[in-house]
């Protein structure tokens, strides 16, 4: 049977479990035995790239250019020998940051955040439907040498894939209970400044209207990448 691996930047089981969303039941969907792991200190041993059939990088609060975060050379290293074999990498978020950035490209400040939800072009259909993606984010990548830009913005590269591999700045796991744990690991006085600039209270409905399309869109996107796998080059 096949084997992901979710890596999360959160102690398990708690907080970090909270935050894989609809990506690991979409894995499962597909016949993937999925673990949730964490490089972060004190996290239990994960399965080493040569072991997995995929590798799942999720969102962080941290920042992928912040070589000050005491775990990110530890990740930035296990994710750069899963492209070494040819280990087939989603990255979401500050992992397709992390994966854009291992992939030779730079990570820095967005123009401008992004916090909601976004509607979004695709120059490739048939690997990343248009549609509507949640986004919360400060940071953004330029495209990696060698990849192929599937969504831009005025913000930046939006989706790119690199062989078997597809990084996405946008959330496509999102679920309200994930946003309502992000909301409660937020330190007061960052929550005040957000809340100062976004009306949360209006976009925790429109995930609760949105969470039935997001569950959807989330396993659609997992098909495609995973039933590229076969045919793309390593």
């Amino acid at each position: 049977m096949a084997r992901a691996l979710v890596l999360v930047h959160s102690p398990l089981p708690e907080p970090g479990g909270h935050y894989v969303g609809t990506m690991a039941p979409a894995l499962r969907e597909l016949g993937y035995t999925v673990t949730v792991g964490t490089l972060v200190e004190g996290g239990e041993p994960v399965p080493e790239p040569e072991q997995l059939d995929a590798l799942v990088i999720l969102g962080s609060a941290e920042s992928a250019s912040d070589d000050s975060v005491p775990w990110l050379s530890r990740e930035l290293t296990f994710v750069r020998r899963a492209l070494e074999i040819g280990t087939p990498v989603l990255g979401v978020c500050f992992g397709g940051q992390l994966l854009a950035r291992a992939l030779g490209a730079t990570v820095g400040r967005a123009p401008r955040p992004e916090r909601g939800f976004v509607t979004l072009g695709s120059a490739d259909p048939a690997v990343l439907p248009a549609g509507t993606w949640m986004e919360f984010h400060y940071d953004a990548f330029t495209l990696p040498p060698g990849a192929v830009a599937l969504a831009r913005n005025d913000v930046g590269v939006q989706a790119f894939t690199h062989g078997p591999h597809l990084g996405l700045q946008f959330h496509p796991e999102i679920t309200p209970d994930v946003f309502a744990h992000w909301v409660a690991a937020w330190p007061s006085k960052a929550r005040a400044a957000i809340e100062a600039q976004l009306d949360l209270a209006a976009l925790t409905a429109e995930l609760n209207a949105r969470a039935e399309a997001s569950a959807a869109a989330c396993r659609d996107l997992v098909a495609r990448f995973c039933a590229r796998q076969a045919s793309s080059p390593v």
